[in-house]
């Protein structure tokens, strides 16, 4: 049906009365009055409008009230309403919608109080609450009245609604938070972002939100898009605002979260939503690191992980799913007491099985022990690490890097990287029988993994000269010595120290290697003088590995091992 035509359609008049000329004509007979267009008229100017004579013919077929009528006048009615709903929202329009709709929370509470026994007496006022729920989100077109909306106090009454004994309402105040605080939006307007988000904190948002979602089913369709917008406020909060982390985390967000990936539900997009939020809270922050231990997190993370041991994820979504719960345990890592708690829970076992299946787990599996290895806190696992045979897991991946596919995600360079960073850490902290065990390995079938080593280093030696010379051939950036080297270390710099230390730790207790390591030198046309002002570099500039009395204390290892080279 084409609605242009409809709206076009005038009635057809009946026949014009006889001249008075005319001698059939009755004097008596009053005249006939004109009839009034059943639609009403538009601005709009559609062509080749029929006229009133020449639909004479069809009057009065059209004059009857049919269903076709009746279609024609709802379509017109609907045209104009959709018509007059275009104006954009304004302080006084915000004034009258916020005024409807704290009369509509009060009437839905009373009619509650009153009829507590009778949903039918109380029903029509939650439908009238839902409806004006929907016409709030017309706030979010223009962020710049959200001060405003603040000074109305609207803010504590939508969020009082998150409790309201009507699910559909809370999940529908959810959608309309998650809006209100689109990042898109927010950034439209600076002031009005801070305003609305400093209000939500004031009234306590995570934690209202936190209590609703533990309420919700995720077994119902509703319910579980609720929980999916709840995490994308809680999203958004985070983005503009880094304190929200902290603040979630401590009003139970992350307790939810950790029982949500325990839940034995299949898995959808709410699981992998709570992986990335869970990846973001703790990414940034030390103290959620923390908390995280504290709950049990680093079981509940090795319980998940443990499911792609043997079975690689079945999707793609699936896929990042698990690659979140990586990245989760490598912050998690970064944390001291997490490292223990790892140990205690076999973490180091798990990751050594993923390492020998070759399943996709392998990459995140390398990068957590990477993380679970190095520095000063990397004791324990490290012995530990040699004690469960890792070794023998280890140094087939370091004489084979694996070609890389649409499947193996890491890179390379990255793989390379990580597997010389555990060798190092392990060069670094193991002790007598463990380290001995270790150094055995570089002597083995005729020195192969000595080999290995030094087309590590010449391969890296390449890499860092080629961004050398690049730098030098822009001396704008020369000035400035942090980002240049910064720029060295991601080219290539890092894992060529870590090469480096390696061979300087090996030669220092073995002569007969030494001198294998100073032959391939002499083949390549290398000296000994390179390996060492890479090492004086890389001790100069330890990070923030460790305290102060651990960095001086290795600063000075190096030296003694770059001077004995």
């Amino acid at each position: 049906m084409d609605i242009g035509e409809l709206l076009a359609y005038k009635p057809e008049q009946t026949p014009k009365r006889k001249s008075d000329d005319d001698p059939d004509t009755d004097e008596t007979e009053p005249p006939t009055p004109e009839r009034p267009s059943k639609l009403r008229k538009t601005s709009y100017d559609f062509p080749d409008t029929p006229t009133r004579d020449q639909n004479a013919a069809r009057e009065e077929s059209f004059r009857q009230p049919g269903q076709a009528e009746i279609e024609k006048l709802n379509i017109m009615r609907y045209v104009e309403t959709e018509a007059a709903d275009v104006d954009i929202l304004n302080e006084a329009g915000l004034r009258k919608l916020v005024l409807i709709f704290e009369k509509r929370v009060l009437r839905n509470q009373e009619m509650r109080i009153k009829f507590p026994e009778n949903p039918e007496r109380f029903m029509e006022t939650e439908l009238e609450l839902h409806e004006v729920l929907q016409q709030l989100h017309a706030i979010a077109t223009v962020p710049d009245l959200y001060p405003l909306f603040v000074d109305l106090h609207a803010v504590p009454s939508l969020l009082e609604l998150l409790a309201h004994s009507n699910t559909d309402i809370s999940v529908t105040v959810c959608d309309l938070l998650q809006e209100l605080t689109d990042v898109d939006i927010l950034h439209e307007s600076i002031e009005g972002a801070e305003v609305l988000i400093e209000a939500l904190r004031k009234q306590q948002v995570c934690a209202l939100l936190v209590q609703n979602l533990e309420r919700m089913d995720e077994t119902e369709k509703e319910e579980s898009k609720g929980v999916h917008d709840t995490l994308g406020v809680f999203e958004n909060l985070m983005e503009i605002k880094s304190e929200v982390c902290v603040e979630a985390a401590n009003q139970g967000l992350m307790q939810w979260i950790l029982k949500r990936l325990k839940a034995k539900l299949p898995f959808d997009a709410n699981k992998l939503y709570c992986s990335e939020i869970l990846s973001i809270l703790i990414q940034e922050s030390k103290e959620n690191r923390l908390l995280l231990g504290t709950l049990d997190g680093i079981d509940v993370l090795l319980q998940q992980l443990a499911v792609y041991k043997r079975h690689d994820p079945a999707t793609v979504e699936e896929r990042e799913f698990m690659e979140n719960l990586f990245n989760s345990m490598c912050s998690a890592l970064m944390a001291a007491e997490n490292r223990e708690k790892f140990l205690k829970g076999e973490g180091l076992q798990l990751m050594n099985l993923m390492l020998r299946e070759k399943k996709l787990s392998r990459n995140g599996s390398l990068k957590v022990l990477d993380y679970a290895m190095s520095g000063p806190d990397g004791k324990d696992n490290c012995n530990k690490f040699v004690e469960i045979l890792g070794l023998r897991t280890i140094f087939p991946l370091f004489m084979k890097t694996p070609k890389r596919n649409k499947k193996r995600l890491l890179g390379t360079d990255e793989y390379e990287e990580h597997v010389c960073s555990i060798i190092a850490s392990m060069l670094r902290n193991c002790k007598s029988g463990q380290r001995q065990r270790l150094l055995s390995k570089f002597t083995e079938n005729d020195f192969e993994k000595v080999e290995r080593l030094m087309e590590f280093h010449l391969k890296y030696l390449a890499k860092v000269e080629a961004i050398d010379e690049k730098l030098e051939e822009n001396p704008d950036e020369v000035e400035d010595t942090d980002a240049n080297y910064l720029t060295r270390l991601s080219g290539g710099l890092f894992t060529l120290q870590l090469v480096d230390y390696i061979i300087l730790e090996i030669c220092a207790t073995n002569e007969t290697v030494k001198q294998r390591v100073l032959k391939i030198l002499n083949m390549r046309g290398q000296e000994m003088k390179i390996i060492r002002q890479v090492m004086r570099e890389y001790a100069g500039n330890l990070g923030d590995a460790g305290d102060k009395e651990w960095r001086d204390q290795e600063e000075a290892h190096i030296i003694q091992l770059v001077d004995r080279f």
